[in-house]
């Protein structure tokens, strides 16, 4: 809609993880930098935890993407409680077949797959993304499976990736067995405030456009509203970017964002109004402080403050409608 306008190759922002767009602010890099020695050193856990929304998806891609043929990676993308039978979705992720077996042939099935990738010198890696969605069952069904390991050969490795809860998960009793067997662990931060600045200039860049559309402002106000998650950074910095195309701006200003920002709030007091919530009303918009007096930290402070004291109740209702949302 608005590339070929702000001459964009593609767009900067846009909500699927990509690779190509990775920026390393100090804590990713240092994911990364993990992740890397969890693999070449053959750990047998690395546990990678975040925030929705913090890059752990984009870092793993990164990763994949930089792994040669002689590691064979399995992906399980979207890890659920009601798992059924592990081993199938296991021998899935190596694309073997799973159909119609025992829970012995499978299991058979794929230590030959192991035995003959080591053989050949290769090396095979399990990720599961959202594992804190596995239960305590499936953990330890990883961790049985980790046994396929002999002395100090890694013929497995597993690399999970999950939200903060994967961490509560792991300090049970039940998995102090699973816990004892990792050997890189590490949780992603979100960007502060100026990382978050680079951030939106790197992704702008890379799309092929002027790194300086943001003014520093809007910069300020993207960090804002976000508290520095790069899925929600791209969100607002997506809709500013509309909103600038719409009114034929040639940069997008803190007065854009905060305008993204009213109309959400307008959007959410429809939801909030349906589940008999008290709106965002134009008496409360009369009591947002002036930004000449206030500066656009003070602004989009108090309009986020605002927002937030319904915005829990009212994102089930925006979920359904399908409306943008931070």
């Amino acid at each position: 809609m608005y590339e070929a306008y702000y001459g964009l190759s593609e767009r900067p922002f846009s909500l699927l993880p990509d690779p190509s767009f990775l920026y390393l602010s100090k804590s990713h890099d240092t994911a990364l930098t993990l992740l890397e020695y969890g693999l070449m050193s053959q750990a047998g856990f690395t546990v990678i935890t975040g925030e929705i929304g913090s890059g752990k998806t984009t870092l793993s891609r990164h990763i994949l993407n930089k792994l040669g043929d002689n590691v064979k990676v399995g992906l399980i993308t979207n890890a659920q409680k009601s798992f059924g039978e592990l081993l199938q979705w296991v021998l899935l992720a190596f694309g073997l077949d799973y159909k119609n077996k025992t829970k012995v042939e499978l299991y058979q099935a794929f230590n030959d797959f192991l035995i003959e990738e080591y053989r050949k010198n290769h090396r095979t890696v399990l990720m599961i993304d959202e594992a804190q969605n596995l239960s305590v069952e499936t953990m330890e069904e990883l961790r049985m499976l980790s046994n396929i390991n002999a002395d100090k050969h890694q013929v497995l490795q597993m690399v999970l990736l999950g939200q903060p809860e994967l961490r509560t998960m792991l300090r049970q009793p039940e998995l102090e067995q699973f816990a004892q067997r990792i050997s890189v662990d590490f949780h992603l931060k979100c960007l502060d405030e100026e990382e978050t600045k680079a951030y939106i200039k790197h992704r702008l860049a890379i799309a092929g456009g002027d790194p300086g559309l943001f003014d520093d402002e809007a910069c300020e106000a993207a960090f804002m509203l976000s508290n520095g998650t790069p899925r929600i950074i791209n969100r607002v910095c997506d809709l500013a970017l509309v909103y600038g195309f719409a009114e034929e701006k040639q940069q997008i200003t803190a007065e854009i964002m905060l305008e993204v920002t009213m109309d959400k709030a307008e959007i959410e007091d429809l939801a909030a109004s349906d589940l008999g919530l008290p709106e965002f009303s134009k008496e409360t918009e009369e009591q947002t402080p002036n930004k000449n007096q206030g500066g656009v930290g003070e602004v989009v402070a108090h309009v986020q403050k605002e927002l937030q004291s319904h915005l829990g109740h009212a994102i089930e209702t925006l979920r359904k409608m399908k409306l943008p949302r931070f």
